[in-house]
């Protein structure tokens, strides 16, 4: 598992919108954390790539990925809701995709393809209007 340090995390925080009564417009509880996945010497290379392709919409053009964290009412829970979002993307990007080993189809599978294949055009032969003879 890796885990970047809190020094490579910056953390913003605003007002949230939404339902709250009167806390809303007074406590800045919404979280906006900022990762430079580029930049970071936390991360091996090939990571880091997987990362940033899988971030999407999230990574911006500098390489930082920008996570907003809205869910909760106390500041604590989005902080820790950010967090582990992020940790959860850089779980997912540490995972190397297993490589796909190619194969020839066997006889047998052939074989069912051509038959199905046959049956099918059988079915669809009868659909057509009888013939007159």
């Amino acid at each position: 598992m890796i885990r970047p340090p809190e020094s490579e995390l910056e953390f913003r925080f605003f007002r949230a919108g939404g339902p709250g009564g009167q806390n809303v417009n007074k406590v800045s509880t919404a979280v906006q954390l900022r990762f430079d996945a580029r930049g970071s010497p936390t991360l091996p290379e090939d990571v880091r790539e997987r990362l940033m392709r899988l971030a999407g919409s999230r990574l911006t053009t500098e390489g930082v990925i920008v996570i907003q964290a809205v869910r909760f009412r106390t500041q604590e829970r989005n902080r820790q809701d950010a967090l582990d979002r992020l940790h959860e993307l850089i779980d997912r990007a540490a995972v190397r995709p297993v490589r796909r080993v190619a194969t020839r189809p066997t006889r047998a599978s052939k074989e069912r393809r051509l038959q199905a294949k046959s049956a099918r055009a059988g079915i669809k032969s009868g659909r057509g209007r009888p013939a007159l003879d």
